[in-house]
């Protein structure tokens, strides 16, 4: 992979509904940069493996990734709960990590030129993907107001789930993000 030069590239890490994926998407926005939600492509593989279980392999994995557009990790069927359990569940997969390493530094080191650099966003940009960037940040916010965040964000989606719901899956999911043996989600100096 051929790095361009003299771009600007941005590292968020956050738990889930922290606010990470906004910010990323502002800054993105304000300049210039291309966005990637690193949390989206894992969503997208644990989609595939549950429409595809019997022929879900690495080479089905990099042929999706190879032929990415990012307009399809927008797709809102990704945010369904069982897609969700199925990402975390890919994620610890570390031949999977790999490929979606790959695509994530293409991304961040090689984004369109119509682009002046990247941002990417999830739970292990500053300590794995991207620990060079220029920015780093990690936002957070307590689980409360994080689970009250995404209950707010289903609503809007039609998803019908309790806050109290939403609360169990987050607490869940931010001892999965933080324990996972490959790229855990930890705050760095």
């Amino acid at each position: 992979m051929k790095k361009r030069k003299d771009i600007i590239t941005v590292a968020i890490d956050s738990p889930a509904a922290a606010g990470g994926g906004t910010q990323a998407k502002l800054i993105a926005k304000h300049y210039k940069l291309q966005h990637l939600d690193t949390g989206r492509i894992y969503r997208l593989i644990g989609k595939l493996k549950l429409e595809n279980p019997k022929k879900f392999n690495y080479s089905l994995i990099k042929k999706k990734i190879n032929n990415l557009n990012m307009n399809s990790l927008q797709n809102k069927k990704l945010l369904s709960d069982k897609v969700a359990v199925s990402a975390s569940i890919v994620a610890k997969n570390n031949k999977i990590r790999s490929i979606v390493h790959q695509f994530q530094q293409r991304c961040a080191y090689s984004p369109p030129l119509k682009y002046s650099g990247s941002v990417l966003d999830g739970r292990d940009i500053i300590t794995v993907q991207v620990k060079d960037a220029m920015f780093k940040f990690f936002i957070t916010a307590s689980l409360k107001v994080r689970a009250k965040r995404r209950y707010k964000e289903l609503k809007n989606l039609n998803k019908k789930n309790t806050l109290n719901i939403v609360l169990k899956s987050l607490k869940n999911r931010d001892k999965s993000d933080r324990k996972r043996k490959h790229g855990p989600l930890k705050k760095t100096r």
